[in-house]
C-alpha cells in the first residue's frame, strides 16, 4: 500500500500534538518540494543553454547530487504521518483490534531503532565531511549541508515514529478501534473510492474553471 491514509484527530493531548508536529512536518515537505521545482528550472535552462548558446548550467550535476538529500529525505515524517510510505499490509489488513495494533506498535518500535541507527551513521558521515571540508568534484560545492539534512530528516522521523508508538499503545490498552494520531489500515475498496473522489473533484473544478457558464440555465 502506498496511498495516504485516514488520521481521526480529537481534543487529546496526542492528537494535539501530531496536529502540530505535522505542521512542521508538512512545512519540511513543502521545502523539499521547492527543491524539486527548483532542480527542474535548472534543468530546462541547462538543456536550453546548452543546446541555444553552447552554454550549459555550469556544476549542474554538482546541484543535482546536493539536492537528492532534501528532496530524498525531508519529506520522510510526513509522508510517514500519512501513511503513504509503500509496505506490505495483505497480512496486517486481516488483523482486527489489540492483535492489529500490537503487530503495528512493534513495527514502529522496529523502525524507530532502525532509524536511530541510521540517524547515528548519518551524523558520523555529515561530521566527516564537514571536519575535511569535503567538496563536490566539479565547481566544488561543500557536500556537510546535504549530509547534515539526513540525520535531520531521521531525527524528525524519529519524532514522528515516538508519537505513533504512543498512539497504537493508547489503542492496544484501551483497544479502541479508532485510534487518533496513527495512519489508519484500509481496504483496497476504501482507498479506491476515495482516490476516484478525489480525481472526480479536482475534474468537477477543472470543468467550472474552463465553462464557467456550464450548468446555468
Amino acid at each position: 500500500m502506498s496511498a495516504s491514509a485516514t488520521v481521526l484527530v480529537d481534543q487529546s493531548v496526542l492528537s494535539r500534538a501530531d496536529q502540530l508536529y505535522y505542521r512542521l512536518e508538512s512545512l519540511l515537505s513543502l521545502l523539499g518540494g521547492c527543491v524539486i521545482l527548483m532542480l527542474v528550472f535548472m534543468a530546462v535552462a541547462n538543456i536550453l543553454g546548452r543546446w541555444f548558446f553552447d552554454l550549459p548550467v555550469s556544476g549542474y550535476i554538482d546541484w543535482v547530487e546536493q539536492g537528492m538529500a532534501f528532496m530524498a529525505f525531508l519529506g520522510l515524517s510526513y509522508t510517514q504521518r500519512d501513511g503513504g510510505h509503500i509496505r506490505m499490509d495483505i497480512l496486517i489488513g486481516q488483523l482486527k483490534g489489540r492483535w492489529l495494533w500490537a503487530v503495528e506498535l512493534f513495527t514502529v518500535l522496529v523502525m524507530l531503532v532502525l532509524s536511530v541507527l541510521l540517524m547515528y551513521g548519518s551524523y558520523k558521515h555529515f561530521n566527516r565531511a564537514f571536519v575535511n571540508g569535503d567538496t563536490s568534484f566539479d565547481i566544488g560545492l561543500v557536500t556537510w549541508p546535504s549530509k547534515l539534512v539526513v540525520p535531520i530528516a531521521l531525527g524528525l522521523l524519529c519524532l514522528r515514529l515516538i508519537l505513533q508508538a504512543w498512539g497504537y499503545s493508547r489503542a492496544l490498552i484501551s483497544g479502541s478501534p479508532n485510534p487518533v494520531a496513527v495512519p489508519l489500515v484500509e481496504s483496497a475498496a476504501v482507498v479506491a473510492a476515495r482516490e476516484a473522489a478525489t480525481v472526480a473533484t479536482a475534474s468537477f473544478d477543472i470543468d467550472e474553471n474552463t465553462n464557467p457558464e456550464q450548468g446555468k440555465d
